[in-house]
Order: structure tokens, then sequence, then C-alpha cells
């Protein structure tokens, strides 16, 4: 016997998570989650913080760029790629740096051949979008980088791009929000219920990932540095850190 949530039949994607996150559907006796939680990326080409960022038991993808790659003095891209998708088994985005649409394809099937992880990371020019169409139709995952507009992100799902990735940090640099950038992506895909995911770039701090979950984007990718902000407070430190004075003093006591 299935038990279906029917009072979301016609409301709109984005306030799915708000209307029933509470809500499971039962399919003999068994439950489900309706949603996925939100994924965590970590941006970076250094593959000592993929492993710790793996090995903390939360990550879900890697997204890489040619500056990361190149801060890490990466000589054999498409080694470094196969190792990292080794490491993570998840989303491993490799960006083309050809901008020419004959130059984008040859790359992108190349490192599409690297492991059925990887994400084909195109940037959001016009022949990239051309580039994101012609991998989609060939069923390869695209990731489409660069995008500092809403205009830019429904061109892109249009294409059938996988992930569209906003710049939150760069956007803030110049004077305008990019959290309000990542609402009416959410909002428009909402509208006609668009399959790409939206994956927060350009994480500066933790309240650009907190931000990004509110509004119920799919993905943040964030630098090892956020990571660890993440899980830290120093009002946790501070608790931990007297209740093993006390329970030290205890044990002197007994």
């Amino acid at each position: 016997m299935q038990v279906f949530l029917s009072f979301l039949i016609g409301c709109k994607k984005p306030y799915y998570k708000a209307c029933a996150r509470n809500y499971v559907f039962i399919t003999d006796n068994s439950f489900y989650n309706f949603f996925e939680n939100m994924k965590f990326f970590i941006d970076t080409a250094n593959i000592k913080e993929i492993q710790e960022a793996y090995d903390l038991g939360v990550l879900d993808g890697v997204t890489t760029n040619p500056s990361l790659c190149a801060k890490e003095g990466i000589s054999d891209f498409d080694a470094f790629i196969g190792e990292v998708c080794d490491i993570v088994q998840g989303p491993v985005s490799a960006e083309v740096v050809s901008v020419d649409y004959k130059g984008m394809m040859e790359e992108a099937h190349r490192v599409a051949k690297i492991s059925e992880h990887v994400v084909v990371k195109v940037p959001l020019i016009k022949e990239g979008i051309k580039v994101i169409k012609t991998l989609s139709d060939e069923g390869i995952k695209t990731n489409c980088t660069l995008c500092f507009s809403p205009n830019q992100a429904l061109v892109a799902a249009k294409a059938g791009a996988n992930y569209i990735s906003p710049f939150v940090g760069r956007l803030d640099d110049i004077s305008t929000s990019g959290m309000q950038l990542i609402q009416e992506i959410v909002d428009i895909y909402g509208n006609y219920d668009l399959d790409t995911e939206v994956l927060v770039a350009s994480i500066r701090h933790p309240m650009h990932m907190v931000e990004a979950a509110q509004m119920g984007a799919d993905v943040a990718t964030m630098p090892f540095g956020v990571i660890e902000k993440l899980i830290s407070h120093p009002l946790t430190d501070i608790g931990l850190e007297k209740f093993l004075a006390d329970w030290d003093k205890l044990q002197k006591s007994l």
C-alpha cells in the first residue's frame, strides 16, 4: 500500500522542502526520505585536503578549476582527476580550457573517459552552451561554470546542464548580493521544474553555505578551510574544555 503526499501535486519545486520536509513516502512498511540532503563538495586541487574532507564522511564531490590546478602545480591533469575520482567515488568537475566548440568537445570527450564520476565543467559562454547541449544529448554530465545572472542560469538549464555554478563570493566582491542570485535561480528553476542542480560556488564563509541551504540550493562547494569552519564553534571548544577539566578534577578526588 502506498501513501502519497497528494497535497504536493501542483506545488512548485522550491516550496516542496518547506511544505514537506517532515513527511515521507510509506511503501510496504518501508520509509523513504522524500528529499535528498544538501550535497557538500570541496573546491580544491589539493589531494591531501580532498582525502581529509572525504575522511570526515560528509563529502559528496569535488570541483576543480585551472587556477586551483595551477596553485597546486598539477602537471598531469588526467591522472590527477583519475586519482580524485578514485578517492571520492562521486561527482568530480574537470574544467575544459578551450573556448571554441571543437576544442571544448575534444577536451570533454577526453576527460569524460577518465571515470564515470567525471562531470565536464564548461564556461557559460555562447560556444559553451552549444557544448553543453551536445554533451547532454550524448549523456555526458556537465557543470556550467562562471554564472553571474539568472538569465545565464536559465539558458544553461535549457541546454541541459546537470549543474549550474553561480559564483556568490565574486558578486559580493563588487557590492552585489551573491545570495540574491541563488534565490532567483532556485525560484526560476522551481517555476518550471528544471532538473539542473544549483551548485553554489565561490563560497567564502559558513554563512554563504547556511543561506544557500535555507534557500534550497542542491550543492555547496567550498574550500577546505570553510568546511573546517562549519564544524568549529568557540562555545563547543569552551564547553568541551570545561567538561574535561571537571572530569579530571573528579578523577583526582577519587
